[in-house]
């Protein structure tokens, strides 16, 4: 029993399990959106832009979190305004902007070789080295965004469900996409530290996914990928203490391991009920893992 609860007894491992637990439940969550809108792939190029971002502002001496943020929020009003353009796609938008973005950024590393190990926790997650002014920032970003999405949440499902009926019914479609824009940038920033550029676009995808093979209510595909998100991230450091992993591959392995199990339970009890006769009315599998959702936005 000692030795189970050895990892409490350090300062900097209730840090890192406080902050893991939050970016969990607050990457989860705002990748629910994420995921219904088929845009996983802006999580992990803004992940890549913000890189850039995080170089410029130590080249320029400004914080870490303020460069970032306005490099995060401009690199998101550019894909945007790019996107709306009729001859370039949302996802060609985002990977010229993000790239061009990552590019400045290795460039810049290139150029001052002396800084580039400061990096290594942007690129990778440096958790266990958390302040508390990291994790106060995650838990500031964590309130701001549900602020946002208290404020928004109707109009942010409705567009995620039904983008023409929304356009239809007089929602702001522009505003609508700055707000879940910034809510994402925002997201990314402050969670940085904790998973790293190269796993932080995991963390917003495996949760959601998981818990749509679970359900397809819509408000308890937000709870359940939440609750899938800030227990991974808790359990993945918490592990990682024992095993001697990095602790941000820790905590999407783990992620990655559930998603595993669920979907094989799923798929065995799919399997059984077609057997008996009686076909499910939505998908389980992985190539479907978002068919039946329930089409109104607030059931």
């Amino acid at each position: 029993m000692a030795e189970l609860l050895e990892p409490f007894e350090f300062d900097f491992m209730r840090r890192a399990l406080l902050a893991a637990t939050l970016a969990g439940l607050l990457t989860a969550g705002v990748g629910v959106f994420v995921v219904l809108r088929r845009l996983s792939y802006i999580g992990h190029g803004l992940a890549h832009s913000i890189f850039g971002g995080a170089v410029v502002s130590f080249v320029a001496g400004i914080n870490f979190y303020l460069g970032a943020t306005i490099w995060g929020a401009f690199s998101v009003l550019l894909i945007n305004a790019a996107g709306r353009r009729r001859q370039i796609s949302g996802d060609a938008a985002i990977g010229i902007i993000t790239t061009a973005a990552f590019a400045v950024g290795v460039a810049l590393i290139s150029r001052e070789r002396t800084f580039t190990r400061d990096f290594e926790a942007v690129l990778f997650g440096e958790v266990l080295g958390i302040s508390n002014t990291d994790v106060g920032a995650i838990a500031g970003t964590m309130l701001l965004v549900a602020a946002l999405l208290f404020v928004w949440w109707k109009r942010l499902v409705f567009v995620t469900f039904d983008r023409d009926v929304a356009r239809a019914s007089g929602v702001p479609l522009a505003w609508v996409e700055v707000v879940f824009s910034l809510i994402l940038a925002a997201t990314v920033i402050a969670c940085l530290q904790v998973l790293g550029v190269t796993l932080i676009a995991a963390a917003l995808v495996i949760p959601p996914v998981t818990a749509r093979l679970l359900t397809d209510s819509f408000p308890r595909l937000f709870f359940l990928a939440a609750l899938t998100g800030a227990l991974t991230g808790f359990l993945g450091i918490y592990l990682s203490w024992f095993v001697d992993v990095s602790s941000g591959a820790t905590v999407v392995l783990l992620q990655a391991a559930v998603f595993a199990l669920v979907l094989a339970v799923t798929g065995l009890r799919a399997r059984r009920r077609e057997r008996g006769g009686r076909r499910r009315a939505q998908g389980d599998g992985p190539g479907d893992a978002f068919a039946g959702m329930e089409r109104s936005p607030f059931g």
